[in-house]
């Protein structure tokens, strides 16, 4: 009987000893690979939502790249660059060709006694191609006239007709502003013009041929 009592207390301690052991050891470990599983779990989500994002964000691009190009003329268009007096000659994507040349030199004229004022600058902005001319014969404004402290002839005086200043080609862009070429070669690449864009003859050439009216130029 007392031995039969011995051996249901061992049996009694060892399962508590079992117990504790479990509630020791086995249930933190449990719970430590449950919340490995949920991390991963969430991990995994987690990825699935990036993934989603850079699919979105890709998406957007593709549609601002497409809303660019349709901005983009197919047909030549020229840039010009007042700052670096430079051009840059393209055909849809495709630089085509460029080089220096000269812009507005950003100055005031102003005369009292005539009561008479102009400002001397290339305009910003997009511009597109009026009317293109070979051989040009320029007709002086009033203000050649006023700068070269001369009277101001009559609109139709054959003193405002002179040849040969604006080279061989030019293109009307508006509001009296033209691209042509120029005698002052040696000044080429400064500014130094009264507002119209100034090229080298081959460069001249190479624009004209390109450009048609109704071709745009994009002015900064």
């Amino acid at each position: 009987m007392i031995r039969n009592f011995f051996i249901y207390l061992a049996v009694l301690i060892v399962g508590i000893l079992f117990f504790a052991s479990m509630v020791l050891f086995a249930i933190p470990a449990f719970q430590e690979s449950t919340l490995a599983l949920t991390g991963l779990s969430s991990s995994s989500s987690g990825s699935g939502e990036a993934g989603t994002d850079k699919e979105s964000i890709e998406a957007d691009v593709n549609k601002l790249q497409k809303r660019l190009d349709s901005f983009t003329p197919t047909n030549a268009y020229m840039v010009v660059n007042t700052s670096d007096n430079h051009f840059f000659l393209y055909k849809g994507k495709q630089l085509i060709r460029d080089g220096v040349c000269s812009t507005g030199k950003n100055e005031k004229l102003v005369s009292a006694e005539r009561k008479y004022e102009h400002v001397f600058y290339t305009p910003f902005g997009v511009r597109k191609v009026l009317r293109k001319a070979t051989n040009p014969v320029w007709k002086k404004p009033d203000w050649a006239f006023i700068e070269d402290g001369m009277p101001i002839p009559s609109a139709n005086d054959p003193s405002r007709w002179e040849t040969g200043t604006l080279g061989a080609y030019k293109m009307e862009i508006g509001d009296g502003y033209m691209i042509h070429g120029t005698i002052y070669k040696r000044r080429m690449g400064m500014s130094v013009t009264h507002g119209c864009i100034r090229l080298l003859d081959d460069d001249l050439e190479a624009v004209y041929k390109a450009m048609e009216v109704g071709s745009k130029v994009y002015i900064y």
